[in-house]
């Protein structure tokens, strides 16, 4: 059998004394989590682990004893190979060292004090030849393999699952690697334990010389709580004021689940109410996600704040303001020569004379309709995008969804040519799918949602003969407007769909996952590796364990905030059979779906 020893870099020059950790239950393998030197008075080494053990969950248990021969302490080796029987165990480990050696020697001793297994020295092949040992009992002797860990590291690293199609945590028993992450990660109150405590014992740890901490963080923790306070006292407000009856009624609950900038508010509303909830975090699922939104928050904001000093820098607003009314002017122009064009014979294609006139003038009423509005609006534009752009202070994505709805707004009368277009091409095929039907003697069933056979009388069939000669005839003049006008709304969709994109992306990206996989990658962690430390005769394997770090497209995949979808719903050929049927297509952003 072989027995695996976890053993912390940090005690590998420890002074004398015992070896404090734990036995990983189902597997044959321990974990060193400090040495206490001695002197030491035993009871009192009994409570201490009691104390620890209450306090961090995790059952500690002396292990051995380590020693390190130094001058004036020749018996230190018996006297703690004695102490066995004051903290009786199954197995007790004497583990020491030698000058001059970078290996240790491990002796196992049952709980009786016989000794099971020693490596002290290797021995000779004439000498296993005298002690006539055979081939079961040299099976039965157990080999130690120490493993040495980084103990800072492991126990601020999380270990992530496999990705495996088979695995399932919550049925499995955890390996036994998890159950050394999981030990050394709950023994933090072990660790408190310095050289400067005025206590009886002294322990070798990562912490040993002084603990770790920071007096930015520790002031922070402190101003953080009335600042959540005065944020949860704000959102309290805000959320009474969002459940007044006057904000259900259809016309403004229509308009706030239309527009980007409501659904983006909301949102920031649910990011605010996690961050200034006054309970911690539970686990490193909901700190890594508390971490994440306030770190693309603070981004989001800060980027804000960039774009409104640009725009009131040198008067960019008046610039964009007197910018706007000739563009729209502008488009409005090119949509009636666009008009004119198809009245006409669009790339010499032969039209329906009558409709043809009647669709041209009906579009060209509504951008007349539209320049009017525009220049109506004209002087409270400059207003309208300086207060506008006061929401950039609330951050980036508030003014790119503010841009999005500015932008539908702008581009309605195209939203309009091609709602009407695509209604009257998609009432055409339709019509023409029907009247082809009844050609062939046969009949769309509702109820069963199928073709059926029918037999028609002569009438039917003659009505439906006109009908479809009249359609067919009609439908390149519709096709041709619809298409012209399918194109203009694709386009305005797509810069919508840029700007959600982009909202989304500030949003959902765990920028503080990426920042702590590039800056300490030791944090998240997909596995380990091990390579040989030492290997010198009359000593134990040494290996050296050593984090592989996540990936950082795994990391992008596991940390992503849940945000509303703003990606296409459909697939392209669900997409293309819309466009060629007629069906109305919209924006990317849906406020109902919700990813994870």
């Amino acid at each position: 059998m072989v027995l695996k020893v976890f053993f912390p870099q940090c005690c590998n020059r420890a002074d004398s004394g015992l070896l404090v950790g734990r036995w990983i239950t189902g597997h044959d393998s321990a974990v060193v989590l400090a040495v206490i030197h001695y002197p030491f008075i035993p009871g009192q080494v009994k409570r201490y682990i009691q104390q620890m053990q209450a306090q961090s969950g995790v059952e500690l248990s002396v292990l051995g004893s380590w020693s390190l021969p130094k001058e004036g302490q020749e018996g230190m080796e018996s006297f703690l190979r004695d102490l066995s029987t004051i903290f009786p165990q199954e197995r007790w480990l004497q583990i020491s060292r030698e000058i001059g050696k970078t290996g240790f020697i491990c002796e196992i001793m049952s709980q009786n004090g016989k000794k099971v297994q020693q490596e002290a020295k290797n021995k000779s092949v004439e000498e296993e030849k005298d002690t006539g040992l055979g081939d079961g009992e040299k099976e039965d002797e157990e080999k130690v393999i120490f493993v040495h860990y980084e103990q800072r590291k492991v126990m601020l690293s999380q270990l992530h699952p496999t990705e495996t199609g088979d695995h399932d945590p919550k049925s499995e028993p955890p390996s036994e690697l998890r159950q050394m992450f999981q030990t050394v990660a709950q023994s933090k109150p072990l660790f408190f334990l310095d050289k400067y405590d005025d206590g009886p014992l002294k322990s070798t740890h990562w912490q040993s010389e002084g603990r770790e901490a920071s007096i930015i963080v520790e002031l922070l923790k402190q101003a953080t709580v009335p600042l959540c306070l005065l944020v949860t006292w704000l959102l309290s407000i805000w959320t009474w004021i969002c459940n007044i009856k006057i904000f259900s009624f259809w016309p403004l609950h229509f308009l706030s689940s239309k527009l980007s900038t409501c659904v983006q508010l909301s949102y920031r509303t649910e990011h605010m109410r996690i961050l200034s909830s006054p309970k911690p975090a539970v686990g490193h699922t909901q700190f890594m996600r508390k971490a994440n939104i306030l770190v693309s928050f603070l981004v989001d904001v800060a980027l804000g704040i960039l774009l409104m000093s640009w725009l009131y820098r040198d008067n960019h607003v008046s610039v964009l303001a007197n910018t706007l009314v000739p563009v729209a002017d502008h488009v409005a122009k090119e949509l009636e020569e666009l008009l004119q064009w198809l009245m006409g014979a669009p790339a010499g294609l032969k039209m329906n004379r009558a409709l043809d006139q009647v669709l041209g003038r009906f579009f060209l009423y509504h951008i007349h309709l539209w320049i009017s509005y525009i220049h109506l609006m004209s002087p409270f534009i400059e207003g309208i995008l300086w207060y506008g752009g006061l929401s950039a202070c609330l951050g980036l994505t508030f003014a790119l969804s503010l841009l999005s709805d500015m932008v539908a707004l702008l581009t309605f009368h195209i939203y309009c040519f091609y709602v009407y277009g695509a209604r009257l091409y998609c009432l055409k095929i339709y019509g023409l799918s029907s009247l082809w039907r009844l050609f062939r003697g046969k009949k769309w069933n509702v109820l069963r949602q199928r073709v059926d056979s029918c037999s028609y009388d002569l009438d039917q069939l003659f009505i439906g003969t006109l009908l479809f000669t009249i359609l067919l005839f009609l439908l390149p003049t519709t096709a041709l407007y619809y298409l012209v006008f399918t194109l203009l709304r694709l386009v305005v969709v797509l810069f919508q769909g840029i700007l959600h994109l982009s909202v989304d992306f500030i949003n959902s990206f765990p920028l503080f996952a990426l920042g702590l996989r590039i800056c300490r990658p030791y944090r998240l962690a997909e596995g380990v590796k091990f390579s040989v430390l030492c290997e010198e005769p009359g000593t134990a394997l040494h290996l050296l364990m050593e984090i592989n770090p996540l990936k950082g497209s795994t990391v992008v995949q596991t940390y992503r905030t849940p945000t509303y979808s703003c990606y296409p719903r459909d697939s392209w050929a669900a997409l293309i059979k819309k466009l060629f049927v007629g069906e109305l297509i919209y924006p990317w952003r849906h406020k109902t779906t919700k990813t994870d």
